[in-house]
């Protein structure tokens, strides 16, 4: 059954294996990493965990059994109990529910671990797929995202208060 697992340095090789895999299909709904990033890659990743061991972000996969990354599912720019929420699943799994389930997964473990209050996630106008994830995971859209936020294209900000588990926030 697959885990989502906090980013380790283990992960590097299944994390560019994944990126490498579906890069096409990510591009296909998203704005491309671009040749930098596949370039760059072990410089990139050891930002990332830095970023993460400093508390500006927190970074998950969602791991299959034999060790493989089936998502990337992250928390970024972590400030004043907030965070932006941004994640990908593998073209091979896609439609079956596990971004959802996933996503519900991390809003828990945001509120529970990272005592977050509020998720904020940026989705293209074209990415139906996505508005349908965050939707049956509790999120509303709340406004426009600046273009240059998305690589150019329009694009929808989407919101979700988060319940911890002591009580303080509000249900969505």
């Amino acid at each position: 059954m697959p885990e989502l697992q906090r980013l380790h340095a283990r992960h590097a090789p299944a994390v560019l294996a994944f990126e490498l895999a579906n890069r096409a299909y990510f591009a296909a709904s998203v704005p491309d990493r671009g040749d930098d990033f596949f370039d760059r890659f072990t410089d990139r990743f050891n930002a990332l965990l830095a970023e993460q061991e400093a508390g500006i972000c927190a970074f998950h996969v969602l791991a299959a059994e034999d060790g493989s990354v089936l998502g990337r599912f992250n928390l970024v720019d972590i400030e004043d109990r907030t965070a932006e929420l941004g994640y990908r699943v593998a073209q091979h799994i896609a439609g079956r529910g596990v971004a959802t389930t996933t996503v519900r997964e991390l809003c828990q473990l945001a509120a529970a671990e990272y005592g977050l209050r509020t998720l904020r996630a940026a989705t293209v106008l074209q990415n139906a797929a996505s508005q349908a994830v965050l939707s049956k995971a509790g999120f509303v859209p709340v406004g426009p995202v600046d273009p240059a936020h998305l690589g150019g294209k329009a694009g929808t900000w989407y919101q979700r208060d988060l319940v911890h588990p002591t009580g303080w926030g509000k249900a969505v």
